[in-house]
């Protein structure tokens, strides 16, 4: 292989590393759910993502074929993981929250799902 080869995968494998650990770090010492959620989709994805490229660089200089399930995994891991952080703050978001407890929307009616004027028409049919 290569020593412009080995320096690319050993230059990937560092940073999938760091970022791995500092994702790791952060779900540990954040405090509270939302700022956890932060961790593993950001850094951790960024590190599996280094190691998988380094993965790819390596079989690629070694071989000389570019490995498809390893460009697939990355391909599922980069599309996946905001998604499933979207939804893991929504659901956060309607189970920790009420609609006077979230920031204001400024000109806009509804915040993320909840709308003002179904929670008003839900209170006068109550009331």
């Amino acid at each position: 292989m290569s020593q412009f080869a080995d320096i690319l995968t050993a230059v990937f494998l560092i940073l999938g590393g760091f970022f791995g650990f500092v994702g790791s770090f952060g779900l540990i010492k954040l405090g509270d759910p939302m700022s956890r959620l932060h961790a593993p989709t950001k850094a951790t994805t960024l590190g599996v993502g280094g190691v998988l490229i380094a993965s790819l660089i390596h079989s690629f200089a070694l071989e000389g074929v570019v490995s498809v399930h390893e460009l697939l995994i990355t391909l599922f891991l980069f599309l996946t993981a905001p998604v499933t952080a979207l939804f893991i703050a929504k659901a956060h978001i309607h189970r920790h929250s009420d609609l006077y407890t979230l920031p204001p929307t400024g000109d806009d009616t509804c915040w993320a799902v909840l709308d003002r004027k179904d929670v008003r028409s839900d209170e006068a049919s109550k009331g």
